[in-house]
């Protein structure tokens, strides 16, 4: 039995399982922090000789180990991106090819599906047959990737009645079944993380610095690890932000005076803030989440 290092890249989590049943200790080593460790020009030797120097830091971070439960959910979150993309791309695409014959709809994909129907369905709109019929395909191609998309979110929905740890994420404002299944498929081993705030900072919620000299200077978000999270967990915090005026609650006081002296999207931020720290904390301890403590320390 050794220690086995290795990037953290496709397949990675595969081997790391194979190898720790024979025996062996894996880290995982994420590419930006083996990266300054390349000597000269980039090849598989100095490769290796970077990723064997990077595992033997004491201070350097490694990317805990998935099960396959989580790379399952995982791909469910990945493919289901793919498809809203794909629906954005083409909800663009007809706006402007329609936009060129005078025909203008609003960014809004209900009044595009209504727009379409419209359009193919009329005969007397002024636009030929040829356009028509391409209106007619597009319009089948956005109604299966609704199709689709509406699939998967089913699926994410099972997943989270199914997770008793879903469950008590979902209890968090801003947090719900896609948000709670994507945490539980990415954090894997919790251990990885000493507090709440690397947390946070995996999640790229906290504050770029760039400190020199003993004087403190601090940036916006330093927008780290992975956007997919970062951005459903402030999209979150918005809704719940949206959902706070009027509340009494100690939670909902809290957003309000922030908000007050604060822009609401920096708000939005330190609640996603918030909301991770407590994501650990809930991890961590299997603890139920209580909504007195989120603001005791505020």
């Amino acid at each position: 039995a050794c220690l086995v290092g290795m990037e953290a890249s496709n397949g990675a989590h595969y081997w790391a399982r194979v190898l720790t049943e024979l025996g062996h200790q894996v880290r995982l080593i994420s590419p930006q922090f083996v990266t300054p460790y390349v000597k000269s020009n980039k090849n598989d030797q100095n490769d290796a000789e970077a990723i064997c120097e990077a595992v033997g830091r004491p201070s350097m971070r490694f990317v805990p180990p998935k099960s396959t439960d989580q790379l399952a959910v995982q791909a469910v979150h990945r493919i289901r991106r793919r498809l809203v993309a794909d629906r954005v791309r083409l909800v663009n695409q007809i706006r402007g090819l329609l936009s060129e014959h005078g025909i203008v709809i609003a960014r809004d994909i209900a009044q595009l599906r209504r727009g379409l129907a419209v359009i193919v369905g009329s005969i007397n709109d002024g636009l030929g047959e040829m356009l028509r019929a391409l209106m007619r395909e597009l319009q089948e191609e956005l109604s299966e990737l609704d199709t689709r998309i509406a699939a998967h979110d089913r699926r994410i929905r099972e997943i989270f009645r199914t997770s008793e740890q879903c469950q008590r994420l979902g209890k968090i404002e801003g947090v719900g079944p896609v948000t709670a299944t994507a945490l539980i498929a990415a954090v894997g081993d919790r251990s990885c993380f000493k507090n709440g705030r690397q947390f946070a900072a995996w999640l790229g919620l906290v504050p770029k610095q760039r400190s020199s000299g003993g004087r403190a200077r601090l940036f916006g978000i330093s927008k780290r690890g992975d956007r997919y999270l970062r951005t459903l967990m402030i999209h979150g915090a918005r809704a719940a932000l949206s959902r706070a005026t009027g509340k009494q609650d100690p939670r909902s006081l809290w957003l309000g005076k922030m908000r007050q002296r604060r822009h609401p999207n920096v708000v939005a931020v330190a609640l996603a803030n918030k909301n991770a720290r407590i994501v650990w904390a809930m991890l961590t301890g299997d603890a139920a989440y209580e909504p007195a403590l989120s603001v005791k320390a505020a």
